[in-house]
């Protein structure tokens, strides 16, 4: 193991960028890590400027959660990675979750520097419907989401062709939750002309509603 770490030692001092190089290591690992199939397992440190918000987070924090955050960064480090996913198009690295990590380094040069101008990552491989998804979990398991931004990405969803009963899987939601949420979208009122609001309780809405609701008297 010394060996090894002698052998690694040099070809870091050797290595033109260090940044490069540590992720490149990473990643030799993360290819034989029987803890692969957990994106934390392989963590990237990405330079700042590659990093681009998402346009679809419903996460709000407050003002004093950030400067806690800040504190926290600045005393202890990051202890959780931003979770982003590469947008080729555009060469740069979207935020699924972790924005507010991203800012505090954004906003504090102190904290900018301390990092040598990167953050740690989680490199996700998924299509828009699953990020918005991941990015809503992530809000609601930590309790934080946004009425007004949920309902725009329930909007976004609909009309990417996800079907109800997936929105409530991935989103962790009850059909009544959604039903509201689609309200405050207007979606249904784009149907109103065919009657759309109508076709929707009779035809999927209700039909889910007691699915959910024969799940949920089974688990009783």
């Amino acid at each position: 193991m010394q060996k090894l770490k002698r052998a690694i030692k040099q070809a870091f001092d050797e290595a033109e960028d260090k940044t490069d190089f540590i992720n490149n290591l990473r990643k030799i690992i993360y290819e034989m890590s029987p803890f692969s199939k957990n994106p934390v397992d392989l963590v990237k440190w990405i330079p700042l400027e590659r990093i681009e918000p998402n346009e679809y987070n419903p996460n709000i924090v407050a003002r004093n959660e950030m400067r806690l955050l800040y504190w926290s960064i600045k005393h202890d480090g990051y202890t959780q990675p931003i979770v982003v996913f590469y947008d080729d198009t555009k060469d740069k690295y979207i935020i699924v979750d972790g924005f507010h990590r991203y800012s505090v380094m954004k906003h504090h040069s102190d904290i900018y520097e301390q990092n040598n101008g990167c953050a740690p990552c989680v490199v996700l491989d998924k299509e828009i419907n699953d990020r918005m998804a991941s990015t809503v979990r992530h809000n609601r398991a930590r309790g934080k989401h946004q009425v007004s931004g949920m309902s725009d990405i329930v909007f976004s969803m609909l009309e990417n062709g996800w079907s109800d009963a997936e929105i409530c899987k991935e989103l962790g939601m009850e059909p009544d939750e959604l039903v509201k949420l689609k309200h405050i979208t207007g979606f249904s009122k784009l149907f109103e002309d065919v009657e759309y609001k109508k076709a929707w309780e009779t035809t999927r809405q209700l039909k889910l509603k007691k699915e959910w609701k024969e799940k949920n008297e089974n688990r009783a």
